[in-house]
């Protein structure tokens, strides 16, 4: 019996499952959706839910538990910034696992590890009328700003003729009051 023995072992010496879990708390957290093994995935979600409490927490030791496990000082900092006040008023659950089915090489059942309530938009590929929709948006888009740069190079053209009749006459008021001048002179 497995009495109090807990943790999968996924057949690696302890130094490489610990850095293994430590990657995937890094790629999780940087990037708020991973794809990996359900059981890798199980098993991460464990230390991650520890990492979030340690960002509610957000005192100096709790930083330093979590920068034993979270591999990035940027990663850190954005746990502790970002994440850990998301959910301040949550109290568990912080990560979710869809089960993807299996891989197409060796027929590993895959899943996705997010984070709940996440920023990260899913990767999905467009069928054929959305990616031609979005081409004409696009060139209608582009359209749209040539013609307002070309108002705007016609504002400031208008604005130089301005100017330059303003010197001009600027110019023939000054050479007016010189030959006065001279005049008087």
């Amino acid at each position: 019996m497995r009495h109090n023995v807990k943790g999968r072992k996924f057949n690696r010496t302890a130094a490489h499952r610990k850095m293994m879990y430590r990657n995937l708390l890094t790629a999780l957290f940087k990037h708020e959706r991973i794809t990996t093994t359900v059981p890798k995935a199980k098993e991460a979600r464990i230390v991650a839910e520890k990492m979030i409490t340690f960002a509610k927490k957000g005192d100096l030791h709790s930083r330093r538990q979590a920068a034993r496990k979270v591999m990035e000082p940027a990663i850190l900092q954005k746990l502790f910034a970002e994440i850990g006040p998301r959910y301040e008023d949550r109290s568990g659950g912080y990560t979710r696992i869809m089960r993807l089915g299996p891989r197409r090489g060796d027929n590993t059942e895959m899943a996705i590890l997010e984070l709940v309530d996440n920023t990260a938009r899913p990767k999905t590929l467009d069928s054929k009328k959305r990616t031609k929709a979005r081409r004409i948006l696009k060139a209608e888009e582009k359209a749209e700003a040539k013609a307002a740069l070309t108002e705007t190079e016609e504002e400031v053209a208008e604005a130089v003729t301005e100017e330059v009749t303003e010197e001009v006459a600027d110019a023939e008021v000054t050479e007016e009051v010189k030959d006065e001048e001279k005049k008087e002179d």
